[in-house]
């Protein structure tokens, strides 16, 4: 008997990876607001949901810096996830396909197996990365940890600049991990059905291809995120379901 031979002449193991100009992320937001404009109530419905889960979790920890660093950072490591319902939104306005909300809720039936898989994937960087949080808090406060308020004294102020490097290198490494396996990989297994790991690989691929386009991203991922954490959250109602539709759009820009 002789193998079957999965890979058919149409479909290539991995799609062709585009490159594309440094400028491209702001066009890929100009895309993502005309979806926003275009389908308000839904887009903002995904908005509240990201603020009404920040919110949920800021409650839970009590304002604690050693957990809510961490959380904030999973976060983001998790947003290309819980961004499913804003990448279906896109897709199907490109088709010209109605955008209501209960259309939107089940797109990830199409590949649930593996966008499973990829989940867990995200889920146990973020977990690492919260203990991670933890131990480097435990080796630079041997005492009582610090409050919130004392907490962003020192990132504003050179006298911890030791934990400072510390820490937020620590998450960086985290964070660039995680932003390289989700750049393309959840919209490309909706929309193509590719598996969770052929998924990761493509979208480490486009982010080589791509590095000053990607480091524009990256900038624009940061202030967005940013802005909606300095407002309590209420930014997030907007920049959460624009960075959705963005990443859509940056998907079927970089992926042939």
């Amino acid at each position: 008997m002789t193998e079957a031979n999965t890979t058919t002449p149409d479909r290539p193991p991995f799609p062709t990876i585009r490159t594309v100009s440094i400028g491209r992320p702001f066009h890929w937001l100009k895309l993502a607001w005309a979806d926003l404009k275009s389908c308000p109530g839904a887009s903002l419905f995904y908005g509240f949901c990201f603020v009404a889960g920040g919110g949920l979790m800021i409650a839970a920890l009590g304002w604690a810096p050693e957990y809510i660093a961490a959380v904030t950072s999973g976060f983001l490591i998790g947003g290309p996830f819980l961004a499913i319902g804003l990448y279906e939104i896109s897709r199907r306005r490109e088709q010209q396909l109605p955008c209501n909300l209960v259309a939107t809720m089940t797109p990830w039936k199409r590949n649930a197996s593996n966008l499973a898989i990829f989940a867990a994937i995200l889920l146990v960087i973020f977990l690492v990365w919260a203990r991670a949080s933890l131990v480097v808090f435990a080796l630079f406060y041997s005492g009582q940890l610090p409050t919130m308020a004392t907490f962003l004294r020192y990132a504003v102020s050179t006298d911890h600049i030791g934990f400072l490097v510390a820490y937020f290198a620590i998450g960086g490494i985290f964070a660039l991990i995680a932003f390289a396996i989700s750049v393309v990989s959840i919209p490309l297994m909706l929309d193509r059905g590719h598996d969770a790991i052929t998924a990761a690989i493509v979208s480490v691929r486009a982010l080589l291809a791509n590095i000053p386009a990607m480091f524009v991203w990256t900038a624009l991922i940061a202030l967005l995120g940013g802005l909606g954490l300095v407002t309590f959250l209420v930014g997030i109602l907007v920049t959460g379901p624009l960075l959705g539709h963005a990443t859509w759009h940056a998907y079927r820009d970089l992926v042939e």
